[in-house]
């Protein structure tokens, strides 16, 4: 039986809500856990003050702009590629090697190489963003045309379509749920990947910068605000990707 949207709310809520009494009773025994669990109260300050300054609505744009365009250029990139690797046996076979050989390394692996080339600013955090976002639109680009059913291609022969036509309105449409499974992998590795470049490689603004900002001083009711907003705005960002997705394969039966 299908519960009602306030009911799936509710129960959404249950979790966290014994998540936060647990936490203000292990920050109510005082001492180092005072520290470690800063009180509720504390962190609903800093939350106020971080929003009436502007800082945290600076630091949250900066993250959301090189995550956006982080998976902007790395999936763009990504899904055409392996879409010409699915369509091309020639080029599969002379980048698909390198590529799989590539997405062993760990995004973390590169930084060094990355910082010797490019230094350590807005470019260095874009290209670990790009790639994060470039191996999963690659790899299920690929898969979803590599796995339509062959009978679709000879039926649109069977019509006359050209290579374009063909793409369009067959390839594309029976890989698009794959494609599209890709992108919101993608928008998640790429959502890590820039909280964890700001961390490690510092900037003037974001939520990854501030938190490493605030860790050396020892404000963790500055570092769960951050973690705060970085959990609110990639829920946003994943429930959008989740709204689209359900919008264009809207032809899809439902399964509930």
């Amino acid at each position: 039986m299908a519960r009602s949207p306030a009911i799936r709310v509710l129960l959404g809520l249950i979790v966290p809500l014994l998540i936060l009494v647990w936490w203000q009773a292990q920050s109510a025994q005082g001492g180092a856990r005072a520290l470690a669990f800063v009180p509720l109260q504390q962190v609903g300050a800093t939350l106020v003050a971080q929003l009436s300054s502007g800082f945290l609505l600076n630091d949250a744009l900066a993250t959301l702009s090189r995550a956006i365009t982080g998976l902007l250029l790395g999936g763009l990139v990504g899904t055409a590629l392996g879409v010409a690797m699915a369509m091309s046996r020639p080029l599969d076979r002379v980048v698909g090697p390198l590529y799989h050989a590539v997405r062993q390394v760990p995004l973390l692996g590169w930084l060094p190489l990355i910082g010797l080339w490019v230094g350590n600013g807005d470019t260095a955090k874009l290209l670990i963003v790009g790639l994060a976002a470039f191996y999963p639109t690659v790899l299920n680009s690929y898969e979803g045309v590599r796995t339509v059913e062959h009978r679709y291609v000879e039926v649109a022969g069977l019509f006359g379509f050209s290579a374009v036509q063909r793409f369009v309105h067959v390839l594309l449409p029976a890989a698009l749920p794959l494609i599209l499974t890709g992108v919101a992998q993608a928008l998640a590795f790429a959502w890590i990947a820039t909280i964890g470049t700001e961390m490690l490689f510092g900037a003037n603004a974001g939520l990854g910068a501030t938190m490493g900002v605030a860790q050396a001083q020892q404000r963790m009711d500055i570092i769960l605000v951050a973690i705060l907003a970085a959990a609110s705005l990639g829920f946003t960002l994943h429930y959008s990707i989740a709204s689209l997705r359900r919008h264009l394969l809207r032809w899809q039966p439902v399964i509930h």
